[in-house]
């Protein structure tokens, strides 16, 4: 028996061949491709060109190329892009795990490079086999909250989705018409993927897949739960299924604390706090009583956040973002808006908005959810609230909003 993996005799497995790897393979082919636009979207509606403070990948130079403006409609469209995202990319973890597991020998290949062609053609490899582990790899850590990685998730991500999707969508190019050849096949044909001395099956090819299939099933099942409310005890492998988030009208989930985000009880008084509104015509003050006494508008929107956990619809009501614009000399036409917080460490304390955000009529600085005052974690005594925006744009505990082209 061969002790070596760079001898095809010590691949012994039966299963292995053109037909497992090119049904794996297609699978994969339309799920990341998926994966991957919806990633982009995720970037997108960041709004990294707005303002240097939600630019978590600056010098992205042509990778930004197809940046736009994030629309508000929908209103659940960053909950539907996040949800299909995170969703997907952890029910697919199974088929790339089988996916590598079937072409695995070929990692062992020797010599290691046959000609210029072959060398390109194994450093791709490496890119697309590197690329997909740290992309699913970051992902799930992020997912599940956890850090570990140096550096920020945001560039780590972005860069490596690049990188993985340029080496995936070559080997896609080369691979994709031998694939489906291999499926129209009535007989399966030996390969480099063929052990020369298989052990006995156990299994049939078909019943890998079933088995592969199934951990799919298993996975999804336990993760889309996070997304609906009604099925959020469902979401065993997601920490926002697992955290009960209480009752009441505040009783839905919420990322940050106010504990977590340093805001101190006294700084949100009626006696001590104070929005501050600045624009074309200068400055205004106002305290939570004088918000009160603006026009007040409701709209029912969701949270939606880029671990891919959302809120069913809440019941916001507060005084629209385009109103404030207009104390500040913005009658009509209002502009962009940079939005600070009372928090004082971690991501997104501030952030910007584009104008088409401030203008919608369900943009809100929000006082009250479900008809109670916000509580302290949800932004007590005011927050933003936008339709279709992630939910770290979301800002709470809002001190200042200065209107103007960003």
């Amino acid at each position: 028996m061969a002790r070596s993996p760079f001898s095809p005799a010590f691949w012994r497995s039966p299963l292995r061949g053109p037909w497992l790897t090119s049904v794996l393979g297609l699978v994969l082919l339309g799920g990341i491709t998926v994966l991957f636009v919806t990633g982009l979207l995720s970037y997108a509606a960041y709004n990294p060109d707005l303002s240097p403070v939600n630019d978590k990948t600056p010098g992205k130079g042509l990778l930004g190329f197809y940046l736009f403006a994030w629309p508000t409609d929908p209103h659940w469209l960053y909950r539907l892009t996040q949800g299909v995202h995170v969703t997907l990319g952890i029910t697919l973890i199974p088929v790339l795990l089988a996916k590598l597991w079937s072409v695995v020998p070929k990692l062992f290949t020797l010599p290691p490079a046959r000609s210029v062609a072959h060398a390109l053609e194994r450093i791709s490899l490496l890119l697309l086999v590197g690329g997909g582990l740290f992309e699913f790899v970051t992902g799930v850590l992020n997912v599940q909250l956890d850090y570990l990685f140096p550096g920020s998730f945001y560039p780590l991500h972005f860069y490596g989705a690049w990188i993985f999707f340029a080496a995936f969508a070559a080997h896609a190019v080369l691979k994709t018409p031998a694939a489906l050849r291999n499926l129209r096949q009535l007989k399966e044909e030996r390969s480099e993927l063929t052990s020369p001395t298989p052990d006995a099956p156990t299994v049939s090819r078909r019943g890998a897949l079933g088995l592969v299939g199934g951990g799919s099933l298993l996975l999804f099942a336990t993760t889309v739960g996070q997304d609906f409310d009604g099925l959020r005890w469902t979401a065993l492998f997601a920490p926002h299924g697992r955290r009960d988030p209480g009752t009441g009208p505040g009783g839905f989930q919420i990322n940050k604390t106010a504990a977590y985000a340093g805001i101190h009880p006294a700084e949100t008084t009626e006696e001590a706090w104070r929005l501050v509104v600045t624009g074309r015509t200068g400055t205004v003050r106002l305290s939570r009583a004088e918000l009160l006494r603006l026009p007040l508008h409701s709209a029912a929107l969701p949270i939606a956040c880029v671990e891919g956990w959302s809120t069913s619809d809440q019941w916001w009501r507060g005084v629209r973002l385009r109103d404030l614009a207009a104390l500040v000399g913005y009658d009509t036409d209002p502009p962009d808006v940079f939005v600070e917080s009372l928090q004082r460490h971690g991501s997104f304390r501030r952030a910007a908005l584009r104008a088409n955000q401030v203008a919608d009529p369900r943009s809100l600085l929000a006082l009250f959810v479900n008809g109670e005052d916000l509580t302290p974690d949800h932004g007590h005594p005011a927050r933003i609230i936008v339709p279709a925006a992630p939910g770290v744009l979301n800002t709470k505990w809002v001190a200042r909003l200065t209107f103007g082209d960003l």
